[in-house]
């Protein structure tokens, strides 16, 4: 199993949905844990709850720091914690931009509406204001504009006739902590995803000059257009369970080489011979800016001289 993710999370009062986090992550399958609860009010009732239950916590006071200067405290417990991903629960301060920087897609945050509407305070009363049938919450990745961030997951919660904005929000909060926990679950995991594997390959194969993508023996293939092929994406191929990336080697002896140096990482491919040596992608931990030399050295294997002489031009500006 996996090492399980190092989750600091961030609150402001009762921590309800930080102790949802907090729960779910008791489970023996759970991919994350938390390791740190951090608060801008060190009376917020969540501090004592995170205690109880054995979790580092860190309460501060905000008034009289400046945003910046305040968020380098937190920024600087969160690494001390070795917090890998941040999650807003209930974290009324907005962040400077200093910080939200530094945790880029690491960060979520879960907000009382369904996103895009209703970003910002009042979320319940403005729905029921709006005659909407369905009010609800949504795991959002944080960025700079405020609730602004790629939606990940949402739940519709129906709003009912005679619904004020507390009986709305209560049955919201239910739903709340059952989405937080799910959806953060399946972020810290999504690189361990062959779906997820295969679109960060193809982002960086398609990137090169006149490369196209095919299904070949039942496998995505990446080739120049109308040429020779220089990456192959298998997962599972043949039901050997292996997630991988299929690339061509630069030496004779290279394949050999890489295998012999690290043998969980590398190996030597059926059907394809010495040339190509396959990298798993399936042990974690990967080196995508290494990956993504390995996929540009093949490409060069298999370019014709034109493209090239192109390409190096380019390098050079």
């Amino acid at each position: 199993m996996m090492a399980k993710a190092r989750v600091a999370v961030l609150i402001s009062g009762r921590g309800s949905n930080m102790a949802a986090l907090l729960y779910a992550a008791k489970a023996h399958s759970c991919p994350y844990e938390i390791v740190l609860v951090a608060a801008n009010d060190p009376a917020a009732p969540g501090l004592v709850l995170a205690a109880a239950e054995g979790i580092a916590t860190f309460g501060q006071s905000h008034k009289g720091l400046k945003r910046a200067e305040f968020d380098s405290i937190i920024d600087a417990q969160l690494r001390a914690a070795g917090a890998d991903y941040v999650a807003l629960a209930g974290y009324m301060r907005l962040l400077s931009p200093e910080f939200v920087r530094a945790w880029e897609g690491r960060m979520l945050n879960i907000h009382p509406s369904l996103l895009p509407k209703y970003k910002g305070l009042d979320t319940h009363q403005r729905a029921i204001d709006a005659g909407d049938s369905h009010a609800g919450c949504s795991v959002h990745i944080v960025t700079a504009e405020l609730d602004d961030g790629p939606v990940l997951a949402q739940t519709p919660v129906a709003i009912l006739p005679g619904d004020s904005a507390d009986s709305l929000a209560a049955r919201i909060l239910i739903a709340e902590h059952q989405l937080y926990s799910r959806t953060l679950a399946a972020f810290v995991t999504r690189e361990q995803q062959p779906e997820w594997m295969l679109n960060r390959v193809r982002e960086i194969a398609l990137a090169l000059p006149q490369a196209d993508e095919v299904i070949s023996h039942g496998m995505p293939c990446f080739g120049i257009e109308k040429g020779k092929k220089f990456a192959w994406f298998t997962r599972d191929h043949h039901g050997d369970g292996v997630v991988a990336l299929l690339v061509k080697t630069t030496a004779p002896d290279e394949q050999a080489t890489l295998i012999e140096a690290d043998p969980d990482r590398y190996y030597r491919p059926a059907y394809f011979g010495d040339d190509w040596v396959g990298i798993r992608l399936d042990r974690g931990a990967n080196d995508w800016d290494h990956i993504g030399d390995r996929l540009r050295a093949s490409w060069r294997q298999v370019a014709p001289k034109k493209l090239l002489g192109l390409m190096d031009i380019a390098d050079q500006f």
